[in-house]
């Protein structure tokens, strides 16, 4: 995990003054810092985590606007998404396929916790909720599976899920699940890759279809599973306030496709042309910030689009139904 410099530490327990404290200042600081090792040692800081553990750095940031708070929290920072943490809650984001045979987010908010992947997997195996099952998104994972625990070190999150997670279904049902818990897990920056046990065992050869897990995967092993332009951020029914950030990667012709944002009266109310970081066969990352006014809050939407290189059509269109507010 990464962590704050023993600087920074001892600027934020002095409250940022920088200033040398008095003596009795001094023997508080040394008993925090202290302290703080000693719990950091007991959550897996400066190493793997153990079953369950923390899988994210902690720092004080404002809240990004496209999950609908502009107050200032804590926040649990990841490589592809943001876990928001509130004194109270955490959002985390869950991933299911949708009828186009793509994985994408959706937000789930739950009490603090440290143990956030462990929060992450349990959501995700709850499946959908019945507005997101009316939009298309499923999950391919069999009912009855079950968490049973969560180890991250050196960058590989080891889960263990229950017998019932290989049982039934193709090939497409079974590297659709795969893809969904690591899409899941791989969002907190201390996981770069996954791998699976069943009942407490290790998986080399993944159900009936054979699929080989001899090494940990990453999101790359599952490309095919995700649309050209994957929005992290704004999900699903978010609330929306301006200016809204929208971020994500994108696999498209040169890296450029086009968002728009339509109000509650199907007006377009913003529209912004943007270019991730890399394209064409390479996936690339993005992050735009675009401000909106809107007349009548309710739900609108936010279009992502690829203009087609053939005939300027339309292609790879993904629209996101969310909460316009002022």
């Amino acid at each position: 995990m990464r962590g704050h410099s023993s600087g920074d530490t001892r600027e934020a327990l002095a409250g940022g003054s920088g200033r040398p404290g008095t003596a009795p200042t001094i023997l508080l600081l040394a008993v925090l810092l202290v302290t703080s090792v000693l719990l950091a040692g007991g959550c897996g800081v400066g190493g793997g985590v153990g079953d369950a553990g923390p899988v994210g750095d902690i720092t004080s940031t404002t809240v990004d606007p496209g999950l609908g708070s502009a107050t200032t929290t804590t926040t649990i920072p990841s490589g592809t998404t943001t876990t928001v943490m509130t004194s109270d809650t955490i959002t985390i984001s869950v991933y299911f396929p949708q009828t186009d045979e793509r994985i994408r987010p959706v937000h789930r908010v739950r009490a603090a916790t440290q143990e956030v992947g462990a929060e992450a997997v349990r959501a995700l195996l709850e499946g959908p909720t019945g507005a997101e099952e009316e939009a298309g998104f499923s999950s391919a994972i069999p009912p009855g599976t079950t968490f049973l625990g969560l180890a991250v070190a050196n960058g590989v999150a080891t889960v263990d899920l229950s017998r019932e997670y290989a049982s039934g279904g193709g090939s497409l049902s079974m590297a659709m699940r795969l893809a969904q818990v690591v899409f899941t897990l791989t969002q907190f920056p201390t996981v770069d890759g996954v791998s699976f046990k069943l009942d407490g065992q290790p998986v080399d050869v993944f159900g009936g279809e054979g699929i080989v897990l001899d090494h940990p995967v990453s999101r790359s092993d599952y490309e095919e599973f995700s649309p050209a332009v994957l929005v992290e951020s704004p999900a699903f029914e978010d609330e929306a306030r301006s200016p809204l950030r929208i971020w994500g990667t994108a696999n498209v012709f040169e890296a450029v496709f086009h968002v728009e944002l339509v109000d509650v009266e199907g007006r377009v109310i913003a529209a912004e042309r943007v270019m991730a970081t890399s394209g064409t066969g390479e996936r690339g990352d993005f992050d735009v910030t675009v401000p909106f006014t809107v007349g009548v809050e309710g739900f609108g939407s936010l279009k992502v689009f690829v203009d087609s290189a053939k005939d300027g059509s339309r292609i790879d269109v993904t629209e996101i139904p969310l909460y316009l507010t002022r």
